[in-house]
């Protein structure tokens, strides 16, 4: 499994963008399926290779220049406010000590069965009597200094606790891909015909794309061309993009999720967020973005 600095997930298709076509082996090679939980803020947790103490925090603990590790409640509520403070100090007397690093979503606080922590409302089978819900997701790895810690998905599950109910859903990927295959191979052909842009044209073209996306602006050829022309910019490059993306849905076709939570947004039932799919090539996440960025901005929590 490939371990990794921690980074922003990246979406498949944005990657090919300025040429890297190593997503189109990524999409065909076995590896670690998990689901993405729609969860805030992140939670990370473990032992301080630094001073070998138990600390709770958010992704400021990987800052490289304002570190924010908690230690303890007084530096809680030094470094946070608010809900997350609130959050975090559960997190501190609740969480099992452990010498591993985990990171995860907060979910909530237990005490009922429906929790909206961020676009998404899950509604779980039967009241939470724990104390808080957290869905883990990544393992860090790091010799003395957190900002130099490694990434890998969770490989195993985490045990439930009398005050922590850890929320891991069983997806998996089934072995029939040959659709995807010849899909990629095609993707590959197009990349040929492909004049790349520089990092930064690739910049503003993600920035315009995201725009479109989450104002549902039709990303057809016309579309494309004038994004094209906006940023002197190969047409076959936005081909290319649309073509991974549509990969990226067939994908859903290919996985299977078990678990008993149903999922919300304003009342109308839907599907986890997405899932992310680790192997030697990389992580990704296969998301709808047109349903659920457009959902991020324009639900009535987000409004």
């Amino acid at each position: 499994m490939k371990m990794t600095k921690n980074l922003h997930l990246e979406h498949p298709e944005d990657s090919v963008l300025n040429g890297e076509l190593s997503v189109l082996n990524w999409f065909t090679t076995k590896g670690n399926l998990s689901t993405k939980i729609d969860g805030s803020p992140a939670i990370v947790w473990g032992r301080n290779p630094a001073n070998n103490k138990f600390f709770v925090g958010t992704k400021s603990v990987f800052n490289k220049k304002l570190i924010k590790i908690n230690h303890d409640h007084r530096e809680i509520d030094a470094n946070h406010k608010g809900e997350v403070a609130d959050i975090l100090h559960k997190c501190l007397d609740n969480l099992p000590v452990t010498d591993s690093i985990f990171q995860g979503d907060f979910i909530g606080f237990g005490g009922t069965n429906s929790f909206l922590p961020n676009t998404i409302r899950y509604e779980f089978p039967e009241e939470v009597n724990q104390e808080i819900i957290i869905a883990p997701h990544t393992e860090y790895f790091a010799e003395k200094d957190l900002r130099d810690a490694i990434s890998y998905p969770i490989q195993s599950r985490l045990s439930d606790t009398p005050d922590v109910l850890f929320v891991q859903p069983t997806v998996i990927i089934d072995d029939e891909l040959d659709d995807i295959k010849e899909r990629c191979k095609f993707a590959k052909q197009i990349a040929t015909l492909c004049e790349f842009p520089s990092n930064k044209q690739v910049t503003r073209i993600k920035k315009q794309l995201n725009t479109c996306i989450r104002e549902r602006i039709e990303l057809d050829d016309i579309t494309l061309e004038a994004l094209a022309s906006d940023n002197d910019c190969d047409i076959n490059v936005l081909r290319l993009w649309k073509l991974v993306e549509s990969i990226k849905h067939d994908m859903f076709n290919h996985i299977m999720r078990y678990d008993e939570i149903e999922c919300y947004i304003d009342d109308e039932e839907c599907d986890h967020e997405g899932y992310v799919l680790t192997n030697q090539f990389g992580s990704y996440k296969i998301i709808d973005r047109e349903y659920f960025s457009y959902a991020n901005f324009n639900t009535s929590k987000n409004r």
